[in-house]
This record gives C-alpha cells, sequence and structure tokens, in this order.
C-alpha cells in the first residue's frame, strides 16, 4: 500500500484489500476505541455529500479523534480564489490526515503530490471513490460470503458513475462476471471495457433490467447524476429508464442482495425497503467501519 493515502483503488493490492476488509470487521464488533487520541482529521468536501462526509466524521469521532473542515466550497477559501495546491499545502499544517471530495477528475491525486500528510479521495469527479469501494466490497463479501466468482450486475449510470468504475476495478482479483445494464447515452466508457478485456473479466452490456435479474449475486443500482449533464433536456431522456420494484424481485436467488451508493430518487421504489434482499441501508452503516480501517491503516495505527 502506498504511504500518501488512498487516491484511487489501484493503491491497494489485493492483499491490502483482504487485510482492510478484516479490519473493518473488527471495527464493526468494536467501533468505539482511542486509537486516533490526538489526532485530527480535515474533511474538506469542496462537493455536496452526506453519507460519505457523516460516515468519515462519525468513524473519526468513534475513534476518539477530532474533526476539522467545511462541507461547502463556498465557506472556504477557494471562493476567494485561493487555488487547490494553496488550500491543501495550508490545511496540511494543521492536521494529520486529510479526505477530500472534489467535482474535478485527478484533484485527488493532484493533492496528494502537494500535501505533506496523506490524503484519501472521497470522491474526484467521475473518476473514483475507493473508500466506497472498500464498503462495498466489505457489503458484498458479508452478504455473500465470499468475493470470488460472483454475479454482479451495474444498472443505471455506468458513464458518470465513480462508484461502479472504482469496483469494476477493485473485483479484478476476484474473478467476476458483470452484467452492465444502462441507456445507451449511459454506457460503461470504452477505457473501463478495455480494462475488463485486459484482466480477462467476463461482461456483457444490455438495456434491458428484467434479463438479468434471474443470475445476478449482486444487482448494484445507481442514480442518473443531474449534476453530470450540461443538458437538462439530455438528463430527462434518461432520469427515469430504470425503476426497481418489489414483485420484480420473485424471479431472483435467494442469496441476491441490492446495493446502492445512495442517494436514491426513483430508481428503486419504496416497496423494495422491506425485502429481505435490499441492503443499501446496511452498505451504508457498513461505511463507517470500512472507514475507519482505511483510516487507522493510513496513519500506521493498525
Amino acid at each position: 500500500m502506498k504511504s500518501n493515502g488512498l487516491v484511487s483503488i489501484d493503491d491497494y493490492t489485493k492483499e491490502d484489500i483482504l487485510r482492510i476488509l478484516d479490519l473493518a470487521a473488527q471495527f464493526e464488533k468494536n467501533p468505539n476505541t482511542k486509537l486516533l487520541e490526538g489526532k485530527v482529521i480535515a474533511t474538506l468536501f469542496f462537493e455536496p455529500s452526506t453519507r460519505t462526509r457523516l460516515s468519515f466524521e462519525t468513524a473519526v469521532n468513534r475513534l476518539g479523534g477530532r474533526v476539522i473542515g467545511f462541507s461547502d466550497a463556498a465557506t472556504s477559501s477557494s471562493s476567494k480564489g485561493e487555488t487547490l495546491k494553496d488550500t491543501i499545502k495550508m490545511v496540511s499544517n494543521y492536521v494529520d490526515l486529510i479526505v477530500m471530495r472534489h467535482p474535478v477528475e485527478g484533484a485527488a491525486r493532484y493533492a496528494s503530490e502537494v500535501a505533506s500528510v496523506p490524503i484519501i479521495n472521497a470522491g474526484d469527479g467521475t473518476n473514483q471513490h475507493p473508500t466506497q469501494t472498500m464498503l462495498d466490497l466489505y457489503s458484498i463479501n458479508k452478504t455473500q460470503g465470499r468475493l470470488d466468482n460472483l454475479i454482479i450486475s451495474m444498472v443505471g449510470d455506468l458513464k458518470y458513475g465513480r462508484t461502479v468504475h472504482s469496483l469494476l476495478m477493485a473485483m479484478r482479483y476476484f474473478n467476476p462476471t458483470y452484467h452492465f445494464v444502462s441507456p445507451p447515452e449511459l454506457r460503461i466508457p470504452e477505457q473501463y471495457k478495455l480494462f475488463c478485456d485486459e484482466n480477462k473479466i467476463s461482461y456483457d452490456e444490455l438495456e434491458d433490467i428484467n434479463s438479468i435479474l434471474p443470475v445476478s449475486d449482486i444487482l448494484y443500482m445507481t442514480r442518473v447524476q443531474q449534476e453530470r449533464f450540461t443538458d437538462l433536456i439530455e438528463y430527462e431522456k434518461v432520469r427515469n429508464t430504470y425503476t426497481l420494484r418489489n414483485s420484480m424481485l420473485d424471479v431472483t436467488k435467494d442469496n441476491l442482495r441490492i446495493l446502492h451508493p445512495l442517494p436514491r430518487i426513483t430508481e428503486i421504489a419504496d416497496d423494495v425497503d422491506a425485502n429481505p434482499k435490499a441492503y443499501y441501508f446496511e452498505q451504508a452503516r457498513n461505511g463507517v467501519f470500512a472507514r475507519q480501517a482505511v483510516i487507522c491503516s493510513t496513519l500506521g495505527l493498525i
């Protein structure tokens, strides 16, 4: 594992991933420790967030650390024109680790190059979201009892969905089979299909969600992200392409679990929530344990 934090899921080897998952399981059993006592963590969110920011802050608080930062770039000096470089170098003087979300692809990598403390990427544009991937892997392993040889169907916004991109890359160690289900406008980018080809990962591209329901082990639903569209007409064309309803789950396997990075809009109907195959709220809870593991590992406290 690289010493400058977690910027890309590629910063973790297979052994790193499995070690983090083991640590997350330990933190789930005992989330309240003093491992971060005396440590200060900055959460710099240049882009809106609920689950990611709050789960990071919960993780730090449960570990006995302190949190500083901002949840709106408008309240920081970036609104006055301060560069990202200056913000990162300045905040590095005050803290032991920086957690950053930014709307620009590559911002986290750049921050890691100018910071004097480790950087954890909490999402950079449409690029990656590696700590979401770690909680996704933890959720998959917890519900399936394994990571190997699973059929994973990813549905919705596969073009801009950074959670999909990171998960796809991390699972290369575990021989998955992917079904990519999306409207033509939101297909998985070519670079990720090439990645699958290079890693001998089986996949297909479909538009019909019903065709993959009987065979999937994991159904990974995603929101069509309005904030990624410059043309609202194009957004309106695809925003309601898929809606998963409880009645559609009658044909699914017993072990199927439905994941979603949240927030959801219309892609999962409320009547799915009571189905035992719905796992997205538990998935969000798992974020605290996975992020505790990432933070402590990054700081060399485990």
